[in-house]
C-alpha cells in the first residue's frame, strides 16, 4: 500500500475529497464526529476545567493543532474541547486546522469562546463571568507614541485612515467588531443568572482597595462586551481607550468589560467556515471572566498593577467561573438537543 498520495492524484486532484478516491491511497478517514457544543480554550487551565468538569475523556489527534494542545477531547454527550493555544495567531491557526480537517461535524454545533481576561473594575470585579454582545478589535489601529502625539490628545491610539481619536475608522479588516447573536447572549444569561461563582480570599483583600462596586464586590454574572488586542495593555489612560473604542466602533451601543487576546480572530475563522458551509457562527457565545484588573487601584502605580497581576488572587476564580457560569448553558443544550438543535429555544 502506497504511503503517500499519486502523483496523477497531486498533479490533478482538484480537492482532498478527490485525492483520497485513489484506492491505492489507504482507507477513507473515519465519519466526522457530530458534536452538539465545542468548546474553545485558549491555554492549559481554561481547558482543564471542562476536562475534569464534563468528563471529556475521549481524544481525537488533528493535524495543525497546537504542539502543545494536539487533541480535541469530547464525551459522549456530543460535547467538546479545543485548546488553540494564545494569542491572535495560535486562535486562528489551530481553529481553521479544527474546522477544516473535518474530524467533527459542526454543522450543527454551538460554540463557546471560554477564557480568563483582564477585567474593567467599573463593570465587574475578580471573578466575574461576563457574557459578550459585541467583540471589538483594539488592536487595530494607527499609533503615536503619548510622548508625541499632538497636544489636546487622550491617548496615541486612533482609526486607521482617521484623523485622530474619536472618528470611527472604515470597515476595511471586516475583523474589526463582530456582533453576538442576541436570542442566543439572552439565553445564555438568564441560564447562568443564579449560577453560584468561586471567590478567593486573596481576591477580596484585593478587591477591597477599591473604593465603590462592582469592584469591591464579590463576583457575579453579567453581561459586558470584550475587546481584542495581542498586547496586554494596563493604565487609566489605555483603559479609558478601550471604554472609548468600543463606543465609537459599536455606535454607542456596546460598553467595554473584558480584556483578551484572542477572541476577534477566532470569530473570523468561525465567520468563515459560515460562508464555507461547514457551521453557523450565530451559534456563538463567548464567556469571558476577570482574572485580573485592567488599571490600578487608588494609590497604585500601572506598572506595579501590571506586573505584579497574578498577586491580585483573581485567577483561580476566573478559571473555576469559566465552568460555573458556562457549565448551565453546556448541560441544558445536552438535555434539550431536540430543542437546541433547530435553534434557540424560546
Amino acid at each position: 500500500m502506497k504511503t503517500t498520495p499519486s502523483w496523477t492524484c497531486i498533479a490533478f486532484a482538484a480537492s482532498l475529497a478527490a485525492c483520497r478516491a485513489d484506492p491505492d491511497d489507504g482507507p477513507e478517514p473515519a465519519a466526522p464526529r457530530p458534536v452538539k457544543l465545542l468548546i474553545i480554550s485558549m491555554f492549559g487551565p481554561e481547558g482543564q476545567v471542562w476536562l475534569d468538569g464534563l468528563g471529556l475523556s475521549d481524544e481525537i489527534a488533528v493535524p495543525g493543532l497546537s504542539s502543545d494542545y494536539p487533541f480535541v477531547r469530547c464525551n459522549a454527550d456530543g460535547v467538546c474541547n479545543v485548546i488553540t493555544g494564545m494569542g491572535h495567531a495560535n486562535a486562528a491557526a489551530s481553529l481553521t486546522a479544527l474546522v477544516y480537517s473535518r474530524a467533527l461535524d459542526l454543522s450543527e454545533s454551538y460554540f463557546l469562546i471560554a477564557g480568563i481576561a483582564g477585567i474593567d473594575p467599573a463593570r465587574g470585579t475578580l471573578g466575574s463571568a461576563a457574557w459578550a454582545r459585541y467583540a471589538v478589535s483594539y488592536g487595530i489601529a494607527w499609533e503615536i507614541d503619548a510622548r508625541e502625539m499632538p497636544a489636546g490628545w487622550k491617548y496615541g491610539y486612533f482609526g486607521i485612515n482617521t484623523p485622530g481619536p474619536g472618528v470611527k475608522p472604515p470597515p476595511d479588516y471586516r475583523t474589526e467588531l463582530f456582533q453576538l447573536d442576541e436570542a442566543l447572549l439572552q439565553k445564555v444569561l438568564s441560564l447562568s443568572a443564579g449560577a453560584p461563582l468561586t471567590d478567593s480570599e486573596e481576591a477580596a483583600a484585593f478587591r477591597a482597595h477599591f473604593p465603590e462596586p462592582p469592584a469591591n464586590a464579590p463576583p457575579s454574572v453579567i453581561q459586558g462586551d470584550t475587546v481584542s488586542s495581542d498586547t496586554w495593555f494596563a493604565g487609566n489612560a489605555l483603559g479609558e481607550r478601550a471604554r472609548d473604542w468600543v463606543q465609537l466602533m459599536t455606535d454607542g451601543q456596546g460598553t467595554y468589560c473584558t480584556t483578551q487576546q484572542e477572541d476577534n480572530s477566532s470569530i473570523e475563522v468561525l465567520v468563515r467556515a459560515t460562508a464555507a458551509g461547514l457551521l453557523d457562527r450565530s451559534r456563538l457565545a463567548v464567556l469571558r471572566t476577570g482574572a485580573d484588573f485592567d488599571r490600578p487601584y487608588p494609590g497604585q502605580t500601572v506598572s506595579d498593577a501590571l506586573i505584579d497581576y497574578a498577586e491580585q488572587g483573581g485567577f483561580l476564580p476566573a478559571i473555576d467561573n469559566l465552568f460555573n457560569a458556562g457549565a448551565p448553558w453546556v448541560r441544558d443544550v445536552v438535555a434539550r438537543w431536540s430543542e437546541w438543535r433547530v435553534g434557540v429555544p424560546e
